[in-house]
């Protein structure tokens, strides 16, 4: 330590306690302390020399595949694993603080903010660590936990944080959250959502994307609740990564020598597109969002093309929608259309061709459509349609690229028979951004004349249709559109406020009211709102949005909703499910929800048959599966019901709702400790939410556990006093026991308690 600081109290304390923090732990991935001691006046700490590089140099310097990235981080998560057994957060994880030795070996340095968490006895060392005042930030911003970024107390959920921003900076080649200063910085930790993975690279498996989310979650109840977890995860990936990689290796055949050399040559010339992390790209939301005024021309391009690929689509469902082997197209998935650029600024082109296309071509008649939810499960992978096409259970497959350079835009589409492969029709557009009305005339012609005579006025008006000539409104719906489907409280008021901001500018755009009945039925539903201040806005919202679009579906569906959960009218309820399905048969939430209903007035058979037909309809959708279990569960039938279930598990391990299901039927087994252990898996994956606090009270009182239960409702009556907590959930498990022994006088204060609270 330099001689100068010696007599700063606070920096020599530190300076010691990085050694005696380190010099507690013994693993091979923690840096080795050998002496810690004093020459004079010079303190000094002697270690282990590491014959390597630190992990920003690695970074810089090599591009790494994702099996390698996993390896790195299992040395690393291993490390604080002992670390944190041992009562130790580091608290400022980053590249700068991870080093690699030539042999692969990883290191984890400077303790210097370690802070024990768990001290031992009184005498001992280890635990005079100093502790951070409150209010004090520490650490490297950018590597900082939202806790941290507070000032307030951190625990070992801080350091995963920092290392799913390590994990993510080593995947996307840029950190998750950036700005142009410290506040910037901290800002965009508390308030902003990292881009998704699969943006900077295709070979991100989604099993590692919900990995980095989970770690990135803000609330730290969300989080990995410890290092350990986030390990098992990398682990499990880690071993299918290289399963898979072994299997492709020795199912490849022999490649010429030469060709390997040309492609190496050209990638090494920037020819060729690596899948390995891009350049680093703009980074927050808010600045990708920004990017739709100056690239609207581009925009306005795609949704034209959006229309002829849709033209031609319907030209081979109707009359002339036959393939060569002279077969009907009745069924179809729309892939999502690539991103040539890899530039997260024109991402919205692509995702945005692919939702409208969806959208439009779902009302088409004759023809099945697949859920944006299935086949969105395939962005960013490489698979072919053919492959895409039996997993999605279709009959073509559409697929297409954006490639934006300058003022030059180039959009190509491409419909395949899945059946034997075969290209059915397939355009590309070259334009110069400023033609665009040109361009627009040009593709409407082209429509006119492919669909004369193929299409009835109705339909063709289906096709084009515009619901709004205001620029600046269809931006807000876009910003609205991109945050409800976050399904966070945070998103959810944010896209409202979007929601809100366009219909002010464009009170006949009806898109932005189907925006605030979502955020606003999902807050209710969640408990994010209180159901009386959330449903009758989304009451209003649906009226208007009716008047303006009579026909939608989705409204339809929206409304029957509402009339089934909040005004418990059954047959306003039906009617409009009736009518929903009318308009789109194959549309399958109406017939999740129509479902529910029928549940709810006792006619299982028929619930059982409307469940079993939104799976039909869309059998990668988690929720129809998960649905299907509650009809089940209704009707008694738990071992179907978790049947059911379980298949939405299998499609994503990490779905909380599923769990949730499943220990819902181990109760009404007396299946106790199997049901406890699924609502702890469910509250691990989408935090301690008052249901699930409720839920789980429940299955301890019909257990016996009723000091477990009382502790639970002690957490449920302290988050009333913050936020909405539904009666159901606060009294839901106290009426077990009560009940049990006779105690109605109890019961009925405290329900009346709840209800009043």
């Amino acid at each position: 330590m330099p001689e100068n600081l010696t007599n700063n109290k606070e920096r020599l304390s530190r300076f010691r306690q990085e050694a005696r923090a380190t010099s507690t732990l013994n693993h091979p991935n923690i840096l080795t302390i050998h002496e810690i001691s004093q020459e004079g006046s010079r303190h000094f700490i002697a270690t282990e020399f590491i014959d390597g590089v630190t992990l920003r140099q690695q970074m810089k310097n090599t591009r790494m595949k994702i099996a390698e990235v996993l390896d790195m981080m299992v040395q690393v998560a291993s490390a604080l694993a002992a670390a944190h057994e041992a009562g130790i957060v580091h608290r400022d994880i980053k590249p700068e603080n991870i080093m690699r030795r030539r042999d692969g070996y990883l290191k984890v340095l400077d303790f210097g903010l370690a802070k024990l968490t768990e001290p031992r006895t009184a005498d001992t060392e280890a635990s005079t660590l100093v502790q951070t005042e409150p209010g004090v930030v520490m650490g490297t911003v950018q590597y900082l936990s939202p806790e941290q970024a507070r000032g307030l107390e951190v625990d070992a959920r801080s350091d995963i944080f920092s290392l799913g921003v390590v994990l993510y900076e080593m995947i996307a080649g840029r950190a998750p959250f950036e700005g142009t200063t410290k506040s910037d910085m901290v800002a965009a930790i508390l308030e902003r959502e990292p881009q998704p993975l699969a943006r900077f690279s295709r070979e991100v498996p989604g099993e590692l994307e919900r990995i980095v989310t989970k770690a990135l979650a803000k609330d730290r109840e969300e989080r990995y609740q410890t290092i350990k977890d986030f390990l098992i995860d990398l682990r499990k990936l880690k071993r299918q990564i290289e399963f898979e990689t072994e299997n492709e290796r020795s199912s490849q055949p022999a490649v010429n020598s030469e060709a390997m050399t040309a492609r190496r040559n050209a990638q090494e010339e920037g020819k060729e597109t690596l899948i390995e992390p891009a350049a680093r790209p703009t980074s927050s939301t808010e600045r990708i969002v920004s990017q739709i005024e100056q690239h609207r021309t581009g925009m306005l391009i795609a949704l034209a093309t959006m229309v002829m690929a849709v033209a031609a689509v319907a030209y081979f469902v109707r009359g002339g929608g036959f393939s060569p082997s002279g077969k009907r197209i009745d069924s179809l998935a729309v892939l999502p259309f690539i991103n040539a650029n890899a530039d997260p600024n024109t991402e919205y082109l692509s995702d945005g061709i692919t939702d409208s296309l969806i959208n439009k071509l779902s009302q088409l008649p004759n023809l099945k459509v697949m859920s944006r939810n299935s086949v969105f499960r395939f962005k960013g992978r490489e698979t072919d349609a053919q492959a895409a096409a039996r997993e999605l259970n279709v009959r073509a497959v559409l697929t297409g690229r954006a490639v934006q350079r300058g003022d030059d835009l180039s959009v190509s589409v491409e419909l395949v028979d899945a059946q034997d492969n075969s290209h059915l029709w397939g355009a590309q557009y070259n334009r110069k951004l400023a033609d665009i009305f040109a361009v627009q005339e040009e593709i409407a012609k082209e429509i006119s004349e492919k669909l004369r005579l193929r299409l009835s006025g109705e339909e063709q008006k289906l096709l084009t249709k515009r619901y709004t000539n205001d620029t600046e409104a269809y931006q807000l719906y876009l910003k609205c559109n991109f945050y409800w489907n976050k399904f966070t409280p945070e998103a959810e008021r944010t896209a409202i406020d979007y929601c809100t901001q366009a219909i002010v500018k464009d009170p006949n755009f009806a898109l932005p009211y189907a925006g605030l009945i979502h955020g606003y039925q999902v807050s209710a539903n969640n408990g994010w709102m209180r159901p009386h201040d959330a449903y009758p806005k989304a009451k209003a919202a649906i009226a208007r949005a009716l008047e303006l679009d009579p026909n939608n579906p989705s409204l339809l569906t929206a409304s029957a909703s509402t009339a089934m959960f909040y005004d418990w009218d059954w047959v306003a309820a039906e009617r409009g499910f009736k009518r929903a399905n009318e308009v789109e048969p194959n549309y399958w939430h109406h017939h999740e929800l129509y479902a529910y209903l029928l549940t709810l007035l006792g006619r299982a058979d028929e619930a059982i048959a409307e469940a079993k037909r939104a799976q039909e309809i869309d059998p990668l959708s988690l929720i129809a599966h998960t649905s299907a279990g509650h009809t089940f569960y209704f009707s008694r039938q738990y071992d179907h019901s978790t049947k059911q279930v379980r298949k939405a598990l299998e499609l994503d391990p990490g779905f909380a709702m599923a769990h949730t299901k499943i220990a819902r039927n181990m109760v009404q087994q007396g299946k106790y400790e199997e049901s406890i252990a699924e609502y702890k898996q469910a509250m691990s994956l989408m935090g301690r939410t008052s249901q699930n606090l409720g839920e789980l009270g429940h299955a301890y009182a019909v257990s016996g556990q009723r000091a477990e239960a009382l502790k639970l409702l002690e957490e449920l009556k302290e988050m009333s006093a913050r936020q909405y907590v539904s009666p159901l959930d606060l009294y839901s498990f106290i009426r077990v026991w009560e009940t049990r022994n006779r105690h109605w006088h109890i019961l009925k204060r405290r329900i009346r308690n709840a209800v009043h609270g």
